[in-house]
């Protein structure tokens, strides 16, 4: 009888935990992960960070040495392109002209970045940040750049602009909404921040697009805005959002709806594939409907589950608390929990001392907790939240005599 196959198609942070977690889990046949990327699988958080600073190296960003694979029988195909999935022939076709015949598929195919659609977003010097070349790049561009642009201000946006203050740069941060981060924060934590960029020196023009990059031949050197201005810029960074990868699932006859559908277990329509990380549209508690996340907790926690399940360890509905941070100079933002459709956010902790937290709430129910360098409340949250009822009013998050940690351990 012939071994069973898994085929991982995506070699990012998910892509890699489900590789990694079929060996923890005992699978004992061929996994083969496929990355089109010609590097080790890499870490991204630090790219737009530590990395960005130039404060950690390389072998700080492999997500494991180039042996692991090799002890882990891990068949690892680096800058690869699968160009189609044969659900007949159960296989995978590659850009190579070769194919890869699996019993099943796991698509961490993660996002791409949305292009500026502006005149002049092709200009040299208009970047965008998802990879590790883009990151390389951007390192050797912000050394001598002067005048950077930030399109975006979500936590990219942010990050870099931190960095490229820190590195002396004149930055200007270009937000068509009214409220940095606006889709995944508070106006109470957007605020905040926005307040503590300006501080650093930042310029943000919020409310806000670019309607043009001006240069000189083919280097970009201004930015036109909505509002008639033109700002100086040698270097412009393009956050705003991703694209999920979802061509080859909707190709092959999947159902793709701002990422590649799944259901509570993670599986696609085809019972033999399944769908995990950045590029999966999926159901879940801690929202009104499907979501899409793009988090280093979700695609690993995704990444296990579906492990487990191939591994026949395990089959059940994917519950896990989502969790998210932004590491911006010295402010450390957690949340835990999805908070978008709250109605009332309640303040614990004095945001002056640039440690607090906010609660989330619906009505009486706590949505999600968003905490600045205060990681105890971060913890205590994912904790409150994986329960049923976590049972916590607005009052009670309000006050800081409360404690937490007690109203949490009758309930575990």
């Amino acid at each position: 009888m012939a071994e069973p196959v898994v085929a991982v198609i995506g070699a990012g942070q998910a892509g890699f935990q489900a590789a990694s977690s079929l060996r923890q889990e005992g699978f004992g046949g061929r996994v083969v992960l496929i990355g089109d990327e010609p590097v080790l699988p890499y870490q991204r958080p630090p790219l737009s960070k530590s990395y960005l600073a130039g404060q950690c190296g390389l072998d700080e960003v492999w997500l494991r040495p180039e042996n692991f694979y090799e002890k882990q029988n891990i068949e690892l195909l680096t800058g690869e392109t699968v160009t189609a999935i044969d659900r007949r022939g159960r296989a995978v076709r590659l850009a190579s002209g070769t194919a890869i015949e699996c019993d099943h598929i796991v698509l961490a195919t993660g996002a791409r970045c949305r292009a500026l659609p502006v005149a002049g977003a092709e200009l040299d010097g208009v970047l965008p940040l998802r990879t590790l070349a883009d990151a390389d790049l951007l390192r050797e561009r912000l050394a001598a750049a002067r005048e950077v642009v930030v399109v975006g201000a979500g936590f990219i946006g942010l990050e870099f602009a931190s960095v490229a203050i820190a590195a002396g740069c004149a930055v200007r941060i270009v937000e068509v909404t009214h409220q940095p981060m606006g889709r995944v924060v508070s106006a109470e934590i957007s605020r905040y921040f926005t307040e503590r960029h300006r501080a650093w020196g930042a310029e943000i023009l919020l409310g806000t697009g670019v309607v043009r990059v001006r240069g000189d031949g083919n280097r970009a050197t201004a930015v036109e805005t909505s509002d008639g201005r033109i700002f100086p810029a040698d270097l412009v960074l393009v956050c705003i959002g991703v694209i999920p990868n979802v061509e080859l699932a909707r190709d092959a006859g999947l159902a793709a709806d701002n990422g590649i559908v799944v259901d509570e277990t993670l599986h696609t329509a085809a019972p033999e594939i399944t769908a995990i990380g950045d590029c999966a549209n999926f159901p879940t508690r801690f929202a009104a409907g499907r979501v899409r996340l793009e988090s280093v907790q979700n695609g690993v926690d995704q990444a296990r589950e579906v492990a487990a399940h191939i591994a026949g360890k395990r089959v059940g509905v994917y519950d896990k608390v989502p969790w998210f941070w932004s590491d911006q100079r010295d402010l450390k933002l957690q949340i835990a929990g999805i908070t978008t459709g709250h109605d009332r956010a309640v303040l614990r902790g004095d945001s002056d001392s640039g440690s607090f937290s906010v609660f989330c709430f619906k009505g009486e129910r706590l949505l999600g907790v968003e905490s600045v360098n205060r990681p105890a409340d971060h913890i205590l949250a994912r904790r409150l939240l994986a329960l049923a009822d976590p049972g916590l009013s607005p009052a009670q998050a309000a006050d800081a005599s409360y404690d937490l940690r007690a109203h949490l351990t009758p309930r575990r």
